[in-house]
């Protein structure tokens, strides 16, 4: 483990990703459904960006596996979609993390629409009905929500880092 990932603390690492895992399944209301944000992608990108952590694709493979079997999805549908989307942070990080939010804000934005698209060639390999225009809607709340939840995972770690030393 390096130093940095030392300071950060596996605790609030951890408990990001069992947070975005349990917000992914726990039930909200039919009108709502539609508007839950890939959150596992969301905190994800976080760590990848901020601390180099999740840069391996086996990584995000294996939590999209995860998210598969928790979710009841195909088999490889998020993994394929995490693996691409860590490779694409991976390809853009050192660009991404230097912008404001606001830009940073559509960036993840980017990421999430293009995440929006390989589902959507999962469904046409499938030959399933093609989904309505509420699919394309969690990309639009994940823009809205990453400042805020960028905002909260770094004070996490500021925190945790206060704490160590």
């Amino acid at each position: 483990m390096s130093r940095r990932e030392e300071r950060d603390g596996p605790l609030v690492f951890a408990g990001s990703l069992l947070a975005a895992l349990v917000l992914t399944v726990v039930p909200l209301p039919d009108l709502l459904e539609p508007l839950r944000p890939y959150w596992l992608a969301l905190v994800l990108i976080y760590w990848h960006l901020e601390s180099g952590r999740l840069h391996g694709l086996g990584a995000a493979f294996g939590l999209g596996l995860l998210l598969d079997v928790l979710t009841g999805t195909l088999l490889g549908r998020h993994a394929l979609s995490l693996v691409i989307l860590n490779f694409l942070v991976g390809r853009f990080r050192n660009r991404i993390r230097f912008f404001p939010p606001w830009q940073q804000a559509l960036a993840v934005g980017a990421l999430l629409l293009n995440d929006r698209i390989v589902h959507l060639w999962i469904v046409g390999l499938l030959e399933r009905t093609w989904p309505g225009w509420a699919f394309w809607l969690p990309p639009l709340v994940g823009v809205a929500l990453w400042p805020w939840l960028f905002l909260l995972l770094d004070a996490l770690r500021s925190h945790r880092r206060g704490a160590r030393t």
